[in-house]
């Protein structure tokens, strides 16, 4: 995508329309991220889209270089004294084209993957543009893990979606729809039972090795 912010500012408005409905237990159901929950990923939203270069590279060496540690500063940071709070912040960054020392393409990935996050705990779906979800594939394949990529992961199987005209790499096959494709290439490992193909054990393996 040559400007990826529009789809960025639509992305936003449609996640906090599925939130503001969110009942006080609802905010605090585990996500597929990690150990957060549906209000530490939105916390976190907010912080990246606040981020610039100088603020980014400040919070870092804060954090000596620690990049979980830096996470977990800005969602502590944004999380605000309850989810009001939290859903206020993430309102008023709807309009922002901050980015930290990243491709642009970084940001369709936090958009998706992290909306996915959000939703797929909760029973919400969301069909989002393919276009996006293809590009962000294509970031996170090239993106090493320990960016939160699958440079590595990846290697050796090809990939390819069975909903979008996208295919990756070189090996044994694994294929699935584009979305569960980039999931699993951001390390969501549930994704996986979405997928079919001779390199799945492959990619099993590995993602459990993460």
């Amino acid at each position: 995508m040559k400007d990826v912010w529009p789809f960025v500012r639509d992305e936003r408005l449609a996640l906090i329309a599925d939130l503001e409905p969110l009942t006080a237990e609802q905010w605090e159901v585990a996500s597929l991220c990690g150990d957060w929950t549906v209000r530490d990923v939105a916390a976190h939203l907010v912080d990246t889209a606040k981020a610039s270069v100088p603020s980014f590279l400040l919070d870092m060496a804060r954090a000596r270089f620690d990049f979980d540690r830096q996470n977990q500063t800005g969602v502590d940071r944004e999380l605000g004294a309850d989810p009001a709070e939290t859903l206020e912040r993430m309102r008023a960054t709807v309009e922002l084209r901050k980015s930290p020392p990243a491709p642009r393409d970084s940001r369709l990935v936090e958009a998706i993957v992290h909306g996915e996050d959000i939703r797929r705990p909760l029973g919400i779906t969301r069909p989002y543009l393919t276009e996006a979800v293809v590009d962000a594939f294509k970031a996170q394949a090239g993106t090493s893990e320990s960016f939160g990529g699958a440079k590595k992961t990846l290697a050796g199987l090809t990939l390819a979606a069975v909903d979008a005209d996208l295919k990756h790499g070189d090996g044994p096959r694994v294929e699935g729809p584009a979305l569960s494709l980039l999931l699993v290439a951001s390390g969501r490992r549930g994704a996986v039972d979405e997928l079919h193909g001779p390199g799945l054990d492959t990619l099993r393996a590995r993602l459990l090795a993460r």
